[in-house]
This record gives C-alpha cells, sequence and structure tokens, in this order.
C-alpha cells in the first residue's frame, strides 16, 4: 500500500492560519508556529467582545432612559417599576430609542409609570 503523507491538507491548513493572521505585526503574520497561536489569542478575544457587546450596549440604554427620566422627574428604578406594575413590556433599546429621538412619547410612558404606581 502507498505511503501518503498528507502534505496537501497540511498545507491547506497552515495557508487558513497564515491567512487569518494577515496583517498582524512582525513574524506573528508569517511563521506558522507565531501565527497559529496569534489567531488562536485573537479568536479567544473575539469570543469576549461579543460576550461584552452586549453588556455595553445594555449599560448606554440604561444610561440613556435614565437621564432622560431625571429630566421628567423620575429615576430609573422607579420608571422600569412603574412600566412593570402599568404592564407595559417595552425593552430597554426601544425605550433608549424613544428617550433619545421621541421625548414626548417617552414622557407619556413616564406618566404612565407614575399613575401605575400612584394606584
Amino acid at each position: 500500500m502507498a505511503r501518503v503523507k498528507g502534505a496537501m491538507m497540511t498545507r491547506k491548513r497552515r495557508n487558513k492560519v497564515l491567512k487569518l493572521a494577515k496583517g498582524y505585526w512582525g513574524a506573528k503574520s508569517k511563521h506558522f508556529k507565531m501565527a497559529k497561536q496569534a489567531v488562536m489569542k485573537s479568536g479567544n478575544y473575539a469570543f469576549a467582545g461579543r460576550k461584552l457587546k452586549k453588556r455595553d450596549f445594555r449599560s448606554l440604554w440604561i444610561t440613556r432612559i435614565s437621564a432622560q427620566a431625571k429630566v421628567n422627574g423620575v429615576n430609573y428604578s422607579t420608571l422600569m417599576h412603574g412600566l412593570k406594575v402599568a404592564g407595559v413590556s417595552i425593552n430597554r433599546k426601544m425605550l433608549a430609542e424613544l428617550a433619545v429621538n421621541d421625548k414626548e412619547a417617552f414622557a407619556s410612558l413616564v406618566e404612565t409609570a407614575k399613575n401605575a404606581l400612584n394606584k
């Protein structure tokens, strides 16, 4: 039986890693061993970054809602509790959009929350 070395697949695997490492500084984009380490590390950073992005956006939305809620005379936690009691199910992303772009609609939601808490 013929001996198979697998040179083609090895070359394809190495070229794939080197292509992912394109643009990295110095030997990290040229040498397979260093490129492999750099690509693995950058993959870990990318994975963590996708999780952090969600956290950062939620924090941004809460900050925007809080700022506009204070303009309307109520703090963030009271507003969110009031909306929950009133049965208004709107997510923080949409609330933040209203707080920035449609202040009248946001003010009406604040009034709804206040009325629900005063009952």
